[in-house]
């Protein structure tokens, strides 16, 4: 019988092989997914022999990962801003970055009780959920045009018993505005990764997760234009809309932004060093 050391040496050769990054991790995390432990328990039970089912489960999850699919999507699940989440390919995985925007709402607005939060593109919910969760009496509605995203995204704020502060609801802010105004915040992570810049992702992403939660198809900014425009209709006076934006973004967003009057505009960096968050208040 293979034991977990054995059978972590296979796996991280295996993954090694096909290209996949970091595969002594990958190889660890599945394992311990199997095994219902933490990661650094398996270094305490090196010699533990794996069962007949074990080993069986384990083929198939590196078989799927060894695919380029996700950890996260044959795991099911993820930790966001400290919190889990359920995952499936319905919906784009929560990202450590992302946790930057989450945190500065929660700077900036920790002191107003009672805010109210619109959460354009929601996904999972990851972020309309960390910010009820972290906002005394914050009521969060977070929007989506997939059905399936809105599904995920409800199961998360069951985990997470936020259900009183959170709802979700399906609404493309392309093409309509959803039924609630009034908002002291809008948030957005919006699909960002233009269409020449799609087809040069990791399969993991360019194969797995969905593609309208990636790209517009465009050059990357219609969602920040269309929004930027809706959302001053949507806030209260002196209420602010939050972006993440990816690398290299922020100027073009920050000008989309000036030329629909926003101002008080700011810029927050992400652990590299990209200029990954902006926002802008409206009078």
């Amino acid at each position: 019988m293979l034991t977990v050391l054995e059978s972590i040496k296979l796996s991280t050769e295996y993954l090694e092989k096909k290209g996949v990054e970091s595969p002594r991790i990958n190889a660890e995390l599945l394992l311990a997914h199997i095994l219902k432990c933490k990661r650094l328990d398996l270094y305490l039970t090196f010699d533990r022999p794996l069962d007949d089912e074990e080993v069986a489960l384990y083929r198939t999850f590196l078989k799927r990962r060894g695919e380029f699919e996700p950890l996260q999507y044959i795991v099911g699940s993820v930790e966001f801003y400290g919190l889990p989440f359920y995952v499936n390919s319905s919906v784009l995985i929560p990202r450590q970055e992302t946790e930057i925007l989450v945190e500065e709402i929660i700077e900036q607005h920790k002191n107003m009780p009672g805010i109210k939060i619109l959460d354009i593109g929601t996904g999972s919910g990851n972020i309309a959920i960390s910010l009820a969760k972290n906002l005394p009496g914050a009521q969060v509605i977070g929007t989506d045009i997939s059905r399936d995203a809105l599904v995920i995204a409800g199961k998360n704020s069951v985990l997470n018993c936020t259900e009183s502060q959170a709802k979700f609801i399906e609404n493309d802010i392309l093409n309509g505005y959803p039924e609630e105004k009034s908002f002291n915040v809008i948030v957005s992570n919006p699909p960002y990764v233009p269409a020449d810049d799609f087809e040069k992702l990791r399969p993991e992403l360019k194969v797995y997760e969905p593609r309208q939660a990636l790209t517009d198809n465009a050059d990357g900014l219609i969602y920040y234009r269309e929004i930027c425009r809706k959302a001053k209709e949507l806030l209260l006076s002196g209420g602010r809309l939050y972006f993440e934006t990816g690398e290299g973004q922020s100027g073009a967003v920050k000008k989309i932004l000036e030329e629909n009057n926003y101002n008080s505009i700011r810029i927050k960096n992400d652990y590299l060093d990209i200029e990954r968050v902006i926002s802008g208040e409206i009078n």
